[in-house]
């Protein structure tokens, strides 16, 4: 599979488990929504407290496993280089992650509140290694 190939399925299915590197070196994993910006990086929305936010600040090595709602079925591995933006240079880049993923807000200035209030951070996963592409 090439990354454009992954990029078309990111924005389509959202569901994945993320993984990172704990300080020892051993894995840590977390589900997580996922979709992809118009620059074709990994868009993932989290609290700037998570422990996979401070993994990837001190370690930005990122996989994610990310599959059809439906769990069974297709699915794909994106591994890069993670990168956090937090706010309030996140702000708008995270209003894009909610329109690119659920759609439509009822209420953005509740967003934006909201996004403040939780701390929340965006996470760009720069696509460099992508699979599979065989299936046993």
């Amino acid at each position: 599979m090439d990354v454009q190939k992954a990029q078309e399925f990111l924005q389509n299915n959202h569901r994945g488990v993320l993984t990172t590197y704990w300080q020892d070196g051993s894995l840590q994993m977390s589900p997580i929504i996922i979709g992809v910006n118009a620059d074709g990086v990994g868009i993932i929305s989290s609290r700037e407290t998570a422990y996979k936010v401070k993994n990837l600040r001190r370690d930005p090595r990122a996989s994610v496993c990310v599959f059809v709602d439906k769990f069974y079925g297709e699915w794909i591995q994106i591994d890069g280089t993670a990168e956090i933006l937090s706010l309030p240079e996140a702000m708008e880049p995270l209003v894009d992650f909610y329109k690119r993923v659920v759609g439509e807000h009822p209420d953005w200035e509740d967003y934006r509140q909201a996004m403040v209030r939780e701390k929340r951070v965006l996470t760009h996963i720069t696509i460099e290694q992508v699979g599979p592409d065989k299936y046993g």
